[in-house]
């Protein structure tokens, strides 16, 4: 698949965050072309910005890993919904785009993606007739999303309120015990399965589950067991010709790849989305190239957030200029990197520590013996990217020797 998407004009001006820019707007192209430098560019502190070498090496590992393992690739896009990256990524051949919420179909709509699985429940009267009225009007248009209930289906079936046109496409999901969503046996999951088939307007797809909340590999492949047990189940009552069964975190596409990938009897779909960013905290730890021969490093941290020393009020505290509004930490606070002085000269920030946020203040230990003075700068890593994004509206791109080549919208 390889949609050409419509790519929204935004601008550069006395709102975007992280610039210092009181003059005329201009467009993401026009400030991308100029090509500054992040250290004497119209920058102000903090900023987050994105390495273009590691994005590119992170859109190649996982492009090759799908291809080599034979898996359907719909990377979830709600890690940076940024329509450039989302071009990226199909144009390093994802199959689809996953989304989380209706807004995120919408903005992925709007942006001319063609594939969209909605990895959720959609129980919404007014979205589900805008989905009708979207496949009708283009055949082109491929749209999947959750049932795990016969409320959900009714829902779904009496919002189309219609016999003909092109049926809404359902996968119903699987859930593990204490999870979120999803039916929690497979009599439960094929009852529900049984009430789509009988319902106007919908057509039964598959199964799909997220298997994130399990804890280690032995579960994981006892869950997906439990899917392909589903799915074979559908396709002996139903008659379903390759069902749909997706799947997929960020933390064990290994396993998914060792269990379902190229599977002639489902279609494997992928939807692992945290990889595009990547960072230098949880999916550091947790990323299945961990345990795989390419190593932890098949992945690289795209993301770094630059933040300037503010004050040294006493020994082995320092305060940076960058807190919750910034920075995210739902799953861990910031990484320092590197400490860059205000003559230009940098060293590691090793044993340097974020021990709290404010709104706008990063409490910083400081080991004994790493001088950091008011107006240092300190570079960090993020841990968990899928919260980092949205805090920031414009990002811009460098290269590895931090000169803009690029400037990104997030649309959350």
């Amino acid at each position: 698949m390889n949609d050409r998407l419509s790519i929204p004009t935004e601008l550069v001006d006395w709102r975007t965050k992280g610039l210092w820019w009181p003059g005329d707007p201009v467009t993401l192209d026009e400030f991308a072309a100029r090509g500054d430098h992040l250290f004497t560019g119209p920058f102000t502190w903090p900023l987050m910005v994105l390495h273009a070498s590691a994005l590119d090496r992170n859109l190649a590992a996982l492009a090759d890993f799908t291809e080599r393992h034979r898996l359907l690739f719909a990377p979830h896009g709600k890690t940076a919904m940024s329509p450039v990256l989302t071009q990226r990524q199909l144009d390093a051949g994802a199959w689809g785009i996953t989304a989380a919420t209706a807004n995120q179909v919408l903005d992925f709509r709007r942006f001319g993606v063609n594939r969209i699985l909605l990895a959720n429940e959609l129980l919404d009267p007014k979205v589900l007739r805008w989905v009708a009225a979207e496949i009708d009007a283009d055949p082109g248009f491929d749209f999947l999303f959750y049932v795990d209930s016969p409320e959900g289906v009714a829902v779904a079936s009496q919002a189309v309120e219609r016999d003909g046109g092109r049926p809404l496409r359902v996968v119903v999901e699987r859930g593990v015990p204490g999870g979120r969503t999803g039916c929690r046996t497979r009599e439960a999951l094929l009852d529900v399965a049984r009430e789509v088939v009988r319902a106007p307007g919908l057509e039964l797809a598959g199964v799909a589950g997220y298997e994130g909340p399990l804890r280690d590999a032995e579960g994981v492949r006892g869950f997906l067991g439990d899917l392909l047990g589903d799915a074979a189940a559908l396709t002996a009552e139903h008659e379903l010709e390759r069902p749909v069964l997706s799947v997929g975190g960020s933390a064990w596409f290994d396993v998914v790849a060792e269990v379902i990938g190229g599977r002639s009897d489902v279609l494997p779909v992928l939807r692992s989305g945290a990889y595009v960013a990547h960072d230098d905290g949880l999916y550091r730890r947790t990323t299945p190239y961990n345990r795989m021969p390419e190593g932890g490093d098949a992945l690289a941290g795209a993301l770094e957030l630059w933040a300037q020393v503010t004050s040294t009020p006493e020994e082995g505290l320092a305060i940076a200029g960058m807190g919750r509004r910034e920075a995210n930490h739902d799953q861990g606070f910031p990484v320092p990197r590197a400490l860059r002085r205000s003559d230009g000269t940098s060293v590691p920030a090793d044993g340097v520590e974020v021990t709290n946020l404010n709104d706008h203040h990063a409490y910083l230990n400081i080991p004994e013996g790493l001088h950091v003075r008011p107006g240092d700068l300190l570079s960090f890593g993020i841990s968990h990217p899928c919260t980092a994004f949205d805090r920031w509206q414009v990002i811009p791109v460098v290269d590895d020797g931090y000169r803009v080549v690029e400037a990104i919208a997030t649309y959350f």
